[in-house]
């Protein structure tokens, strides 16, 4: 089932654009109040991943406000960072951060759509994306672009919200992704569909074994899934 921000009707590419351009003002600071900034810990646990073996240059898909792109350069995780978004709104709010980082030389923000990546094959050594797959229009179009643009034997990240196994956890994460989150996003971001579409767009999103089955039918090797915090997050690692 595809899920979208505002109608069944219409593109979902487009509306997701639209959404994130609308909530973008916001972003940063919702999801730390969300998160309680757990958000962050599983970022750097991602990097860390990365770092395990050289990479000069890394893919950060989805980017956002390149929370992750900066991060990677601040740890050196690669040598050169490229942030690719659809949204003109978030990429703007990533830019300021990148500039008051001081990496303006390191990390690269461009507009991109995942289903169609403006790199040549086999340019990145590693790729990543942080709770953008879910919104990719078409799922195994984008991560058959990511394998496409990684070089032979490069590697694949995915950092995701799950649904948790823990029964006691699962029914306090459900309460307070469809209930407290919604509510708390219609104040802040005045956008009254983008955090009732976020636990949609999660309960929707293949989980676990299924994702890396995904994975492996868009040419990945070695699909692993590591769940974090109870299994509230899953980060999904592979190889071309």
């Amino acid at each position: 089932m595809t899920v979208k921000p505002y109608t069944e009707d219409g593109s979902k590419r487009e509306q997701v654009e639209h959404m994130f351009d609308a909530i973008a003002p916001k972003y940063d600071l919702l999801n730390r109040i969300f998160s309680l900034g757990i958000d962050q810990g599983w970022r750097r646990k991602v990097i860390r991943m990365v770092k395990q073996e050289p990479v000069q240059r890394l893919l950060d898909v989805a980017t956002g406000t390149a929370d992750l792109a900066i991060l990677a350069a601040k740890r050196d995780a690669a040598r050169s960072v490229t942030g690719a978004d659809i949204s003109e709104g978030m990429l703007r709010h990533g830019r300021v951060k990148v500039s008051g980082e001081g990496l303006a030389g390191r990390v690269e923000l461009i507009r991109a759509d995942s289903a169609s990546l403006p790199f040549a094959d086999g340019t990145f050594e590693a790729a990543t994306v942080a709770f953008g797959a879910r919104n990719f229009e078409d799922l195994e179009l984008g991560l058959r672009e990511m394998m496409r643009v990684l070089s032979p034997n490069g590697r694949l990240f995915v950092l995701e919200f799950s649904k948790p196994t823990n029964s006691l956890m699962g029914v306090l994460f459900r309460f307070y992704f469809h209930r407290v989150m919604p509510f708390i996003g219609r104040l802040v971001s005045k956008d009254s569909a983008a955090y009732t579409y976020l636990p949609k767009s999660v309960d929707a999103f293949p989980s676990g074994a299924g994702f890396t089955r995904i994975l492996e039918r868009c040419g990945a090797r070695e699909a692993k899934a590591i769940t974090v915090t109870g299994g509230i997050a899953t980060i999904y690692s592979a190889r071309k």
